[in-house]
C-alpha cells in the first residue's frame, strides 16, 4: 500500500500522547511500536470513516456507529481494514456513554490488522486528547524552529571559517547525525564529513567467518558469527533489513550447530572438498560471495550432504545471508551517488533534489544552484523534521562557496584582479574577462539604500558578474556585444562601447548618462546617441585645445554642472535633481562659472560655444 498522503503537520509520537497522564489513555491492542506517529486527532462516528481520512490520524470514536449484532459478523474486521486501508495511524475508542468496555472482536480485529487501539476512560474527553495533540506539535514546532535556527547560525558560521566547503560538510554532518559528502562535476567525492557509512558492515564480516567455518565442517562458529553480527547491528541499526540478515545469518547458524551430532562423515569430506574447491578458485578471500558456490551439489555431485545434512544447508543459508547483506556502507554509497546523478543538471525538468532509502539509511542529494554540476549528498540513520531544510542551507551555501571559484570564468576573474593588485595594466588582463569591447553601466535603484544582493542581482539581469557596488550607485562591467536594456526598479546610464585603455573615460560617460537619465526621468539613457553634426568636421586635436583653453578657468565641479545645466536648457530644478544638490547651489555655481568666464551665460551663442568646448572637452 502506497504511503498516505499525511497532512503537514509536525508528526506527534504516539507514546507521548501515551504518556500525558492527565488522558489517561491506554494501548490495548495492536503493535507496540515506538516509531509510530500520529499527525492529528479526529472524531468520527461513521462506519466507513475511509472517505473523511487523509491518513496519519489518531482516529476517536464512541462506537455509536456498531450495531447489536456486529460481534457476531465481519463489522469489526470491515472498519479497522478500511481504517487501515486510508492510513489511519491509530483509533481511539471511548468509554460510555455507550459502550463501559471495548468490545473483544473490535480488540482482536485491531491486532489481526496491526492498528494500534487505545481505550479512552470516560472521564477524557476527545476534544481534551485533540488538544492534548495539538499541543505536542506546538512543542515539536517550536524545536524544530529552534533546531533549524541553530543549524543555519553554525553553517554560516561555518563557511566564514578556513576551507570553508569542509568546515560547512562538518557542520552539516554533525547536525543530521550522519554523512554529508560533496560531488564533482564529474561524479567523484571531492569532499566528506561525519560518519562514512562502513564498507563491511557486521553481516559483510559473519559472511568471511561463516564461510571459513563452513568450509572447515564447524557450524559451531558459524553460529557464533551469526550471533555476533546480530548483537553488533541490533544496537547500531534496530529494526531494519540489515538487522533481519544478521538475526537470519544467527539462527541459521543456530539450526547447524544443534544438529552437529547428526553430521555425516561424507559432510565433513564435502566440507574439506568446499574448502579445496574455494582456495582453487580464489586463494586471495573467503568473501560470502563465494561461499555458496562452494557448498553446493554441483561441485561434490558425488555426495548427498545437501540433501542429508541439515546443518550443511543451514550454513550455505548462512552464508548467503551474508552476502546478500554484504557491505551495506557499499550500497549506501553507491545509492547515494546514483542519488546524486539524478539531481546533476542534464537539461530542462532535471529535479534538483531527490530523496530515497538504502540499507535502512535515508539518503538526499542537492544539486549546487551554481549550475556547475557539483551535487550534496546526504545520508542518516534517520530522517527527524527539519532535516530538509538545514541541508537546503547547506546546499545554498555551498553553491556560493564552489560556483564562483570552481568555474572557468571565475577563475580568470580571479586571476585578472590578482594581477591589477600587482600592478598590472588594465588592458593587459582584459584579455582574461574577454575579447572585444565593453560597456559601463551605471545604476541607482529607485528605492535607497542599495544592498549588495540587489546590485548582484543587477549584475545578473545584465548578464555580467563584475559588479562594483559604491555608496549610491553600481557599476557593471558588461560586454558591448550585451545590449543593456531599461531594468524594473533602477535608472541606468551605460557609456558608449569601449577597450580597456579607455574603461576610466567610459567610467565617466556612463556617469554623466546616468545624469542625464535622473534628470529627463528616464529608466536608461545611453551616451553618444547623436546624429552627426557640423562639430565632427572640426580637427579633433583642435576642438580639444579651444576646449581646454575656454575652459581653463573652471574646476571640475564647476565644469560638470555647467554641461548639466546646459544640457537640461538651464533648468535649475532639474540640475539640482541630476546633481543631487540643492537648487540655490545650482544658481551659485552658475554664477561663479559666469564670472570666471567673465561672460554672459543668458547669451545664446555662448552657451552654444561652452557647450561645444564641454563636449570636446570630456573626450
Amino acid at each position: 500500500m502506497p504511503d498516505p498522503a499525511v497532512p503537514p503537520t509536525p508528526p506527534v509520537a504516539l507514546s507521548a500522547l501515551l504518556a500525558r497522564e492527565d488522558l489517561g489513555l491506554r494501548q490495548i491492542a495492536g503493535p507496540k511500536d515506538t516509531n509510530t506517529v500520529i499527525h492529528w486527532a479526529h472524531t468520527s462516528e461513521m462506519a466507513d470513516p475511509y472517505p473523511y481520512l487523509l491518513g496519519g490520524e489518531l482516529l476517536l470514536s464512541a462506537g455509536v456507529h456498531i450495531p447489536e449484532a456486529a460481534g457476531s459478523g465481519t463489522y469489526f474486521d470491515d472498519y479497522v481494514s478500511r481504517i487501515v486501508a486510508a492510513g489511519g495511524a491509530a483509533l481511539g475508542f471511548g468509554l460510555a456513554p455507550v459502550h463501559d468496555t471495548v468490545p473483544r472482536a473490535l480488540v482482536e480485529a485491531c491486532d489481526t490488522y496491526e492498528l494500534p487501539l487505545l481505550e479512552v476512560p470516560p472521564q477524557t474527553t476527545f476534544s481534551g486528547v485533540a488538544r492534548a495533540v495539538w499541543q505536542l506539535m506546538a512543542q515539536a514546532r517550536h524545536a524544530e524552529l529552534r533546531r533549524v535556527t541553530e543549524a543555519q547560525q553554525s553553517l554560516a558560521a561555518a563557511a566564514s571559517r578556513p576551507d570553508p566547503v569542509r568546515a560547512v560538510l562538518r557542520q552539516l554532518a554533525q547536525r543530521i547525525g550522519g554523512w554529508a559528502v560533496l560531488y564533482g562535476p564529474e561524479g567523484a567525492e571531492t569532499a566528506s564529513a561525519g560518519r562514512a557509512p562502513d564498507g563491511q558492515g557486521p553481516q559483510a564480516a559473519a559472511a568471511g567467518r561463516a564461510t571459513e567455518a563452513m568450509a572447515a565442517g564447524r557450524p559451531a562458529e558459524i553460529a557464533a558469527a551469526g550471533r555476533a553480527a546480530e548483537a553488533t547491528t541490533a544496537r547500531q541499526a534496530p529494526e531494519t533489513t540489515t538487522a533481519r540478515q544478521a538475526a537470519e545469518i544467527a539462527a541459521a547458524g543456530r539450526a547447524a550447530e544443534t544438529t552437529t551430532a547428526r553430521q555425516a562423515p561424507e559432510t565433513t569430506a564435502a566440507g574439506r572438498a568446499a574448502e579445496t574447491t574455494t582456495a582453487r578458485q580464489a586463494p586471495e578471500t573467503t568473501t560470502a560471495r563465494q561461499a555458496p558456490e562452494t557448498t553446493t551439489a554441483r561441485q561434490a555431485p558425488e555426495t548427498t550432504t545437501a540433501r542429508q545434512a541439515p546443518e550443511t544447508t543451514a550454513a550455505g543459508r548462512a552464508a548467503e545471508i551474508a552476502a546478500a547483506g554484504r557491505g551495506p556502507g557499499d550500497v549506501v554509497r553507491g545509492a547515494l551517488a546514483g542519488l546524486a546523478a539524478v539531481v546533476r543538471p542534464s537539461g530542462p525538468g532535471t529535479p534538483t533534489s531527490a530523496t530515497d532509502t538504502a540499507a535502512g539509511t535515508h539518503l538526499a542529494a542537492y544539486a549546487l544552484g551554481a549550475g556547475q554540476g557539483f551535487v550534496l549528498g546526504v545520508a542518516a540513520p534517520h530522517r527527524d523534521t527539519g532535516d530538509h531544510t538545514i541541508a537546503s542551507v547547506a546546499a545554498v551555501l555551498l553553491s556560493l562557496l564552489t560556483g564562483e571559484h570552481q568555474s572557468g570564468s571565475g577563475a580568470a576573474r580571479s586571476s585578472a584582479l590578482v594581477r591589477l593588485l600587482l600592478g598590472a595594466e588594465p588592458e593587459a588582463v582584459a584579455p582574461l574577462l574577454g575579447s572585444g569591447d565593453w560597456l559601463v553601466v551605471h545604476g541607482s535603484p529607485d528605492a535607497q539604500p542599495c544592498d549588495p544582493v540587489a546590485a548582484a542581482a543587477l549584475g545578473a539581469a545584465l548578464g555580467s558578474p563584475l559588479v562594483d557596488l559604491a555608496r549610491d550607485v553600481v557599476r557593471v562591467l558588461v560586454p558591448a556585444d550585451r545590449e543593456p536594456a531599461p531594468q524594473p526598479g533602477w535608472t541606468l546610464g551605460v557609456s558608449a562601447p569601449a577597450t580597456a585603455r579607455d574603461w576610466p573615460a567610459a567610467d565617466t560617460q556612463a556617469a554623466r548618462a546616468l545624469s542625464r537619465a535622473r534628470a529627463t526621468r528616464a529608466p536608461l539613457h545611453r551616451h553618444g546617441t547623436h546624429r552627426a553634426a557640423l562639430t565632427d568636421l572640426l580637427s579633433p586635436g583642435d576642438a580639444e585645445a579651444h576646449a581646454r583653453a575656454l575652459l581653463a578657468p573652471l574646476t571640475p565641479p564647476l565644469a560638470e554642472t555647467l554641461r548639466t545645466w546646459l544640457s537640461l536648457h538651464g533648468s535649475w530644478d532639474r540640475t539640482a535633481v541630476a546633481l543631487a544638490v540643492h537648487r540655490n547651489t545650482v544658481r551659485q555655481r552658475i554664477a561663479r562659472c559666469a564670472a570666471l568666464l567673465g561672460t554672459d551665460l543668458d547669451d545664446p551663442d555662448v552657451r552654444m560655444e561652452l557647450w561645444f568646448a564641454l563636449r570636446h572637452g570630456e573626450r
